[in-house]
């Protein structure tokens, strides 16, 4: 980094390099040396009595699975799908997972860093300023302003140590499927999985599905062609049409860790409350599984719910025998954050149906999603993943517009994305733009103060130093 600075070159470090569908290892800013940090890969501490790991940015979510599972420690890690990247690389990108609120916010789970700055110097943030502390893992604030989040999604140092707090392992799983018979019963159900969720009762994220959207459990089994064929349908005609078919308007599965006691009762009064809130609900109980799971379990669950990394999200994206062409080569992704409202999930399904529309793209979305609630107090409204092509700059040309359609309305409407590919980042950013930019002023300012020469990762989410400004400001 001296080096750097002294000949002024830009860096663009990188962790693994596995954050496929955000750029993976691709530098915002052409020319930059890209500072691979895939060989600090030691795992310097798990702690299963204070449930705490503290890892170097090479270390992957199928290192640090491995390192638990050899030692017989009784701590999950939580980890997205797939699972070859860095628990440090994502958590910095404000990745997410699956497992229990709140382990599956990585970076809202993470506590202590320490990080090169840009002068070179090695800093460490909460108690790990503190020499000789050994609570670096277990407080995250120390003493003065907390600067943590400046290292996320941002270019003001490379972190090369991070500690995150893990999972106790459950005594117990339990899932359960709540169908409930109205689309207006979307509205009271998130209020009562909300409510389930916020008070701890049931920490498992929910995953929303339906006849007649699909979902992760379930294919649609419902034509809605019928449905749109005269453009966004009005409530009543959809009510109509879900009366019609006789199938539940929208499903909900629910997942409870803890002991086996505790998820039971927590299920039977899931079901009392949510039964008194919607006329006509109805539940399925899920296979209670106690922990850990056999070898013959893992093969039939989703793994990441019990914090197994894997590589089985390919078998939907990826060149695989049954399908030889998909993707043609590579695919970007956009996913907006929305309140937890029937309201709001509404409108965002809308806008994305609407600039579907007007570009002459498929249309994907209508009135039934899909929502994913990863994340434990918002939803996450996708659009369809966009294909890209190595070597058919025409077929790109194409597929751009429509991705900065998507930002660009959703925005208008209130719905921004939470992370972007390093093409899209400046469009991102730009859409936050309260008070005349002024976020974005304030980054801009502490970029100059803490990098000046801006030799790391300059641009990366719109932070460009000094020098490199359209504005030359």
């Amino acid at each position: 980094v001296k080096i750097a600075n002294k000949y002024k070159f830009p860096l663009y470090p990188i962790s693994t390099g596995k954050n496929l569908t955000y750029g993976g290892a691709a530098p915002t800013f052409t020319g930059s040396v890209v500072l691979d940090l895939k060989r600090m890969n030691r795992i310097l501490k798990v702690d299963d009595k204070r449930n705490f790991c503290l890892v170097e940015p090479g270390v992957s979510y199928f290192d640090l699975y491995r390192y638990i599972k050899e030692r017989g420690l009784k701590v999950w890690i939580d980890c997205p799908d797939p699972g070859w990247g860095s628990p440090i690389g994502n958590a910095l990108d404000h990745g997410i997972g699956y497992t229990s609120h709140p382990h599956r916010d990585h970076f809202g789970s993470h506590c202590g860093m320490e990080v090169v700055l840009p002068t070179g110097e090695v800093m460490r943030t909460g108690m790990g300023a503190l020499p000789n502390a050994d609570s670096w893992q277990d407080y995250p604030y120390g003493v003065g302003p907390v600067v943590d989040g400046l290292f996320s999604q941002a270019n003001f140092g490379i972190v090369t140590k991070m500690g995150f707090w893990l999972f106790p392992q459950p005594e117990a799983y339990l899932s359960g499927i709540v169908s409930v018979p109205k689309y207006a019963d979307l509205e009271p159900l998130i209020e009562n999985v909300s409510y389930l969720s916020d008070s701890l009762l049931m920490t498992g994220h929910p995953v929303y599905f339906t006849p007649y959207g699909g979902g992760p459990d379930s294919p649609p089994t419902v034509d809605v062609g019928p449905l749109m064929a005269g453009g966004w349908p009005s409530l009543d005609k959809v009510e109509s049409f879900v009366k019609a078919t006789g199938k539940p308007a929208w499903q909900v599965k629910l997942q409870f860790y803890g002991p086996a006691k505790t998820v039971q009762a927590n299920w039977e009064y899931t079901q009392e409350r949510i039964g008194k809130a919607i006329a006509g609900a109805k539940f399925d109980a899920g296979q209670l599984l106690t922990m850990p799971l056999t070898p013959e379990q893992e093969k039939t669950q989703h793994l990441v719910n019990f914090g197994i990394p894997n590589m089985a999200i390919f078998n939907m994206i990826a060149r695989v025998p049954d399908q030889p062409d998909v993707p043609v080569q590579g695919h970007v992704d956009f996913l907006a954050i929305v309140p937890r409202t029937a309201e709001a999930v509404q409108k965002a399904f809308q806008v994305i149906y609407d600039t579907q529309k007007a570009h002459g793209v498929p249309i994907t979305h209508t009135p039934f999603g899909p929502i994913i609630a990863w994340l434990p107090r918002v939803f996450i409204v996708p659009a369809p993943s966009l294909a890209n092509y190595r070597d058919d700059s025409a077929k790109n040309a194409k597929v751009r517009p429509v991705f900065e359609a998507y930002v660009k309305n959703m925005a208008a409407a209130g719905f921004g994305e939470y992370r972007t590919n390093p093409a899209m980042q400046g469009l991102l950013v730009s859409q936050y733009s309260f008070s005349d930019h002024a976020l974005l002023k304030f980054h801009e300012r502490l970029k100059d103060a803490a990098d000046p020469n801006g030799i790391i990762s300059p641009g990366r989410y719109g932070i460009w130093p000094k020098h490199l400004r359209r504005n030359g400001a």
